[in-house]
């Protein structure tokens, strides 16, 4: 089975009307070092919501009261995660909307994990500390996404 006709679906799906929209991948070094940095990122990332997820689990185990609200955080830091993974290698690819996916999904995620984090008594402690740490990773992302090299690799389309 090819793998790519089923991913252009779905890049159907996810990059509206941008979906086909395919720039040059960059040679320049700058770049593949962003993005080998932006891919550490987000295993760390990644790694930090199976680490949370464990950490929840094992507590439920030995009896503590973890609720609904850390579970359905737990489980939706991995799926951001995850998506942003598919975003990160479809833009390693060239496609255009999947840079921009990432662009504003790593701007919102660690405002919305900020500002969960900071509602009293939402989260216990360690999961907002999860909550900050995740934000910092996602801000690092949208850092080397707004540099001048990697935005000059993906240049806008003309209407």
């Amino acid at each position: 089975m090819q793998l790519e006709p089923a991913l252009r679906r779905l890049d159907r799906i996810a990059g509206g009307r941008q979906a086909g929209h395919r720039v040059a991948v960059s040679d320049d070094p700058k770049v593949r070092r962003a993005f080998r940095a932006m891919t550490l990122l987000l295993a760390a990332g990644f790694v930090l919501g199976v680490a949370t997820v464990v950490v929840a689990f094992v507590m439920t185990q030995n009896g503590a009261d973890v609720g609904f609200a850390v579970w359905m955080r737990c489980l939706v830091v991995l799926a951001i995660t995850t998506t942003l993974f598919y975003f990160l290698w479809r833009a390693w690819a060239g496609w255009y909307w999947a840079f921009r996916r990432l662009q504003l999904f790593s701007r919102i995620f660690p405002v919305v994990a900020l500002v969960l984090a900071a509602i009293p008594g939402l989260y216990p402690f360690w999961v907002v500390t999860e909550q900050i740490l995740f934000a910092i990773l996602l801000i690092g992302v949208s850092d080397y996404l707004q540099s001048d090299v990697v935005r000059a690799a993906f240049p806008k389309p003309q209407r």
